[in-house]
């Protein structure tokens, strides 16, 4: 039987406890020298845990001699005797793993959250906004939404809107309502690493499709529509995390007749359609087949939790507000007031200008750092997605990098099939300033160009 362990419920980072439960086993004898561990993604989906939660405690596991690791083998219990680490676990100095938005001084967030919430006060009072409120949002809400969204969806109407406490919330429930258990739901072969976990938890099974340097490719996705008759097509075609492409006018037409013909629905995911407005949404092709979620998580702060659910007719908006309902009640009201008064006084339309133009700034930052490493990116996005060379393990690499003080996510997160490409995902948005981006890029640079460091690794 695998090795599950009992993780304590003492406070720290997940993957320090995961190493904690390993080496109390060790101890006391419930795993033995030699005995081979559960694979990352076996582990990961026992304990219903994200991949690179188990990587780290693997990585660090590995520094202290708890275990081994064996090329095209896996992890094994380390045949000599267990010694101490020779120092505590690494502290990432930089952060580069999150995928959020910078937060520029151009934005104003501290004033605009203050501003913003006694305009509130000064017109409704803010425990107005401490009560249950209505499922998916007032009626004068969703107004404020959809005619805000109509600048990039022309189609959009407030009966048909929903808001959610976050996208993860909206991915959630519309998997549960459109594939049961074992039904197959197709995405690009790299995805939103929350939307394999939603999969996970409802038992659907998620099938990757072909992808290239623009993004999922239609003759591969009407090959896999017809293979496994999908309930549904998930897709991020904006800026796609972690690839950074974007999918071309074509490449959407394209896209969207597939869908129509294999009779299924799409659910296009749109967390990075506001830094790139120029984009236009599948949903304008097929609106009757598509639910389009927006979110305001990446463009402005995903601590809103206020996402936006544009629903293909009446009946699944309905269908949808009752699920928010069953699930988590309501989103956040006063987060969700908040947000309605920023659109309404144009501040969130000159708050995500400030952003995008900072990502564009980063952007052009990691272009120079990175000259000459192979690596895809997409001008205002917030993350790139970097090639490693074919002779390195990839989670070794993270591990290294890691012990640099520097963290970032490596493909395995993203990867649908089993097969997964040697890369990584680096957010640029996560650095809390440019000064501190610099410094990581540095430490990246410098770890993929110097042969010695290779050499250490492999």
């Amino acid at each position: 039987m695998e090795w599950v362990p009992t993780i304590s419920e003492s406070q720290g980072p997940l993957y320090q406890r995961i190493v904690g439960a390993l080496e109390s086993d060790i101890a006391a004898g419930r795993l033995v020298r030699g005995q081979q561990l559960p694979t990352h993604r076996a582990l990961a989906k026992r304990l219903g845990v994200d991949l690179t939660t188990v990587t780290r405690a693997y990585g660090e596991a590995r520094r202290r001699g708890l275990i081994d690791a064996q090329v095209g083998r896996g992890s094994f219990v380390s045949e000599t005797s267990v010694r101490q680490a020779a120092e505590s676990a690494p502290e990432v100095r930089i952060d580069l793993s999150m995928n959020v938005p910078p937060h520029p001084l151009e934005a104003q967030l501290d004033e605009r959250i203050l501003q913003g919430l006694e305009a509130i006060r000064q017109k409704s009072g803010l425990t107005a906004f401490l009560n249950y409120l209505e499922p998916g949002g007032s009626e004068r809400e969703r107004t404020v939404a959809a005619r805000w969204l109509r600048a990039r969806v022309p189609h959009a109407a407030p009966e048909h809107m929903v808001i959610y406490p976050g996208t993860q919330a909206i991915i959630f429930n519309l998997l549960m309502q459109l594939a049961g258990p074992g039904e197959v739901v197709l995405t690009e072969a790299l995805t939103f690493p929350g939307t394999k976990a939603a999969a996970a938890r409802l038992g659907v099974r998620l099938v990757g499709v072909a992808m290239d340097e623009g993004g999922v490719i239609p003759e591969a996705l009407a090959k896999a529509c017809h293979a496994h008759r999908p309930k549904a097509v998930y897709l991020i075609p904006t800026l796609h995390n972690p690839a950074t492409a974007t999918l071309s006018p074509e490449r959407r037409a394209a896209v969207a007749s597939v869908i129509r013909a294999a009779n299924t629905v799409l659910i296009e995911d749109d967390a990075y359609g506001l830094l790139d407005p120029s984009a236009s949404p599948i949903a304008n092709l097929i609106p009757e087949r598509t639910y389009l979620a927006t979110t305001l998580s990446k463009c402005i702060a995903p601590a809103l939790r206020v996402s936006y659910l544009l629903t293909p007719d009446l009946a699944a908006q309905e269908e949808m507000r009752a699920r928010l309902q069953a699930s988590a009640q309501m989103p956040p009201p006063l987060m969700v007031a908040l947000a309605t008064h920023w659109i309404e006084s144009g501040i969130a339309e000159r708050v995500i200008a400030a952003i995008r133009n900072e990502a564009a700034g980063r952007q052009q930052l990691a272009a120079r750092a990175l000259k000459g490493l192979p690596f895809a990116a997409g001008r205002t996005g917030h993350h790139l997605w970097l090639t490693l060379p074919a002779e390195w393990r990839r989670e070794d690499f993270v591990a290294y990098l890691l012990r640099s003080g520097l963290a970032v996510v490596g493909s395995d997160a993203f990867a649908v099939a089993a097969k997964q490409p040697l890369a990584l995902r680096v957010s640029l948005g996560a650095a809390r300033n440019r000064a501190e981006l610099a410094e990581g890029l540095r430490l990246l640079a410098s770890a993929l160009r110097v042969p010695a460091v290779r050499r250490q690794i492999v």
